[in-house]
């Protein structure tokens, strides 16, 4: 499954940085997080539960940042085990880019997922995914909207 996209952030570039490195900011908008939390300076636990059709799953993984060139760029990657749900491994690159005074977030995400969430076949998990990122980045963009002006 890929994405790849871009979101307007009225927000410096620097604020939109300082919130993609916030875990408190980004448990709040990722739907169904329950646990972030930095662990080294480039990796951190989570668990999030997510909802696909009927079935709800939790997994808990870890997520490592690596290539970092602040305030500019990042890949992102993880790996979550949800027990019988399966496994879910995945990443991201996201690059940022100034535009007067807002912040052009853009990202090319890659992610596999095996065992029971993959039985639910690709249309659905492909929905469920875009479903999770679209809430994920409206409320970002808020939070770093937020950010930038305290």
């Amino acid at each position: 499954m890929d994405m790849t996209g871009e979101e307007r952030i009225s927000a410096p570039r620097d604020a939109v940085w300082a919130a993609l490195n916030d875990p408190e900011v980004l448990k709040d908008c990722i739907p169904g997080c329950t646990l972030l939390e930095w662990t080294s300076p480039t990796t951190l636990d989570a668990v999030v539960t997510v909802k696909f059709g009927f079935m709800s799953m939790a997994f808990s993984g870890v997520i490592t940042l690596s290539n970092m060139n602040p305030p500019e760029s990042y890949t992102i990657s993880g790996e979550g085990k949800g027990g019988l749900a399966g496994y879910a491994k995945g990443g991201a690159d996201v690059r940022l880019v100034e535009d007067g005074n807002d912040t052009i977030l853009h990202y090319a995400i890659v992610a596999d997922v095996s065992g029971k969430i993959a039985s639910l076949g690709s249309k659905l998990v492909q929905s469920g995914a875009n479903r999770i990122a679209s809430r994920f980045f409206s409320d970002f963009t808020a939070a770093a909207n937020a950010k930038a002006v305290a």
